[in-house]
């Protein structure tokens, strides 16, 4: 099993979720971050005061799925949040030990 961790804009999310359902993954958890990168922030002007705005909005995808579906999930992702600017984010793919489905203690593939 492999986690994928996919930092994206926020407004790409219901492009990467239908390309992830267009592939066969089922769920995914998303949650609001923020951070930045080569992109470093931007800065804005508030009641005529400049100030720099480190931390860039983003939206953290997490999917757990098996072996044989990354090779179509992280070419799905990267094709769906891809704008071709800076800041499009980052996919990160890592190994899973186990899983536990916690209503039913099926664990393993069967429990994603």
């Amino acid at each position: 099993m492999k986690r994928i961790e996919a930092i994206i804009k926020p407004f790409k999310l219901e492009e990467v979720k239908e390309a992830l359902s267009g592939v066969g993954v089922e769920g995914m958890t998303v949650t609001e971050v923020k951070g930045f990168g080569r992109q470093k922030g931007h800065t804005e002007i508030y009641r005529g005061s400049e100030y720099t705005v480190d931390f860039l909005p983003k939206l953290k995808i997490e999917v757990v799925l098996s072996d044989n579906l990354v090779a179509d999930a992280v070419p799905a992702i990267v094709k769906a949040a891809k704008t071709g600017k800076i800041g499009d984010g980052k996919v990160f793919v890592s190994s899973i030990e186990n899983a536990i489905r916690i209503r039913t203690e099926e664990t393993g593939e069967q429990a994603v």
